[in-house]
């Protein structure tokens, strides 16, 4: 679902600083060679993260979700000098093609990929956090964010992608399906949290930005 028609999106991405070479090479391979093409931050996400992060400058970003790559190559963007970004996801096809593209970059040697559940990684982060971005499978964003918030520092940034899932977040919840019903739990939560302060931002398929108090 889009949530702007076509011409206003193309005049937003028309008018929003492009994309790398890289970045807009990944883009289109990803679209023709790997399924689930959708789930790519994209240009106009992409630059949002980018600008994020160029403004946190921080020095440790996770990832929960690489697919291709893009999101993680976005935010390593804003990364201060010898930063980290960590990104872990389940998928060994889809991790592999992404660290082909972080290899090409010039963030090669700051961006660890592993290949793992986030759920068993988390636990074992010993290093504050900065920044996070959450684009995981669905069902699990409030036992992520119970993982990280702890571990971010204060006035660092956790956003999670896709919280308005084509829409369907505002259905009633007697008809929500299980991935809807988590998202929708997820945001009541988030929006309850006396530790944090966070903004919806209804870009692409919705991102919730929160920061920590």
């Amino acid at each position: 679902m889009e949530f702007l028609e076509k011409k206003l999106a193309d005049y937003c991405e028309n008018h929003t600083s492009p994309e790398s070479e890289l970045l807009s090479k990944l883009n289109r391979d990803t679209h023709v060679k790997v399924v689930s093409s959708r789930m790519l931050s994209g240009h106009l996400q992409g630059r949002l993260l980018s600008f994020i992060s160029k403004l946190q400058k921080p020095k440790f970003i996770v990832e929960v979700g690489t697919y291709t790559g893009y999101s993680a190559l976005c935010l390593a963007e804003g990364l201060s000098e010898n930063g980290k970004l960590i990104s872990i996801d389940v998928n060994e096809e889809t991790s592999f093609y992404a660290q082909s593209f972080i290899n090409q970059s010039a963030y090669k040697n700051n961006i660890e990929l592993v290949i793992a559940d986030a759920k068993t990684i988390i636990p074992n982060i010993s290093e504050p956090i900065d920044l996070v971005f959450i684009d995981a499978d669905k069902k699990n964003y409030l036992e992520y964010y119970h993982l990280i918030i702890e571990k971010l520092n204060v006035g660092g940034l956790i956003i999670a992608d896709n919280v308005l899932w084509s829409g369907k977040i505002t259905m009633l919840a007697c008809d929500m399906d299980r991935e809807t019903l988590a998202l929708h739990e997820f945001n009541n939560f988030i929006q309850h949290d006396a530790r944090v302060e966070n903004m919806l931002l209804p870009i692409r398929d919705g991102l919730m930005v929160i920061r920590k108090k």
